[in-house]
């Protein structure tokens, strides 16, 4: 990821041999684990790298961040892999790596990253009660969306990367409500916001972010029309409150391509663009899509 990110590179291996607890040492063999930025915040991607001094000796590389697993790729001689940090985290998120080789040998490699505090503010909405507070007959739907929407993120794992180019923002409209903002619906807390507003009016444009699949088109109760793209390795992006929808579930889009437009439905206060991103089942700040670079060098502090 490009992001002006400042990378942190520790050597690693299987057995913790050294005093630091930034380096240690095997006889042998060495890796080395990079990630960028340097300490990723709450809610946040994170792009983690694998360098060892036998590629060509390396059957895969595989791993998890956070429970999730990580899509290892070899770029530009590491083994890159993108990440979500949870908006829950505390002071750290451990990375589990394990580099296989050929003839069954395994390095198995774990490391700490730091996590930093998100800070936002709060803002107070309102909205309809019965999205507050649903009536009873509701509930056996907004369960089975939920579960929906769970599995559409967890499927994402099950494709490899179908993106090359960079992410672009869905709308040219201001950001009208960053992720991660305390929201207090109709004079009680409610929730944190897991997505970013964009400001448009009822017809707006809608653009996918990038390439991928559509995993879901149609209505949900809290998102009203919703589009959920998958982009492979871990990446969901989705746009919500749509007035319409321009694509149905398995095609195929590119970046840029107009997908549906703005709208008012579902849980709302006026039409506007929610725009979400997922890792796995971890929600992030999609304004991190814009930023990623999968063969931005990794410096050495």
């Amino acid at each position: 990821m490009s992001l002006g990110f400042r990378c942190c590179i520790a050597v690693l291996t299987c057995a913790w041999l050294a005093s630091s607890p930034a380096v240690a040492q095997r006889a042998g063999r060495t890796a080395a684990i990079a990630w960028r930025p340097l300490v990723p915040r709450q809610g946040s991607l994170v792009l983690i790298g694998v360098e060892t001094r036998e590629t060509d000796s390396v059957a895969a590389v595989r791993g998890e961040l956070a429970g999730e697993p990580l899509h290892f790729e070899l770029i530009n001689g590491w083994f890159r892999a993108v990440g979500g940090v949870p908006l829950a985290a505390s002071a750290r998120v451990t990375a589990r790596i394990v580099i296989e080789r050929a003839g069954g040998a395994r390095d198995t490699l774990t490391r700490r990253l730091p996590v930093g505090p998100r800070r936002t503010g709060s803002e107070r909405l309102r909205t309809d009660p019965r999205f507050l507070q649903p009536p009873e007959s509701l509930l056996p739907r907004i369960e089975i969306e939920r579960a929906l929407v769970r599995a559409l993120k967890r499927r994402a794992h099950d494709a490899p990367r179908r993106w090359r180019a960079p992410f672009v923002r869905p709308r040219p409209g201001p950001v009208t409500s960053g992720f991660g903002t305390a929201r207090i619906f109709n004079g009680r807390l409610h929730s944190r916001h897991l997505g970013v507003d964009f400001d448009g009016a009822v017809g707006d444009s809608v653009l996918a972010t990038n390439r991928g699949v559509v995993a879901y088109a149609g209505e949900l109760y809290y998102s009203g029309t919703t589009v959920f793209i998958d982009h492979g390795a871990g990446l969901l992006s989705g746009y919500l409150h749509l007035s319409s929808v321009l694509v149905a579930a398995g095609d195929s889009v590119a970046p840029g391509q107009l997908i549906g437009r703005v709208g008012a439905s579902g849980r709302v206060t006026g039409p506007h663009l929610h725009w979400l991103a997922s890792y796995g089942e971890v929600n992030v700040d999609p304004v991190d899509l814009l930023d990623i670079d999968p063969a931005a060098p990794f410096t050495p502090r």
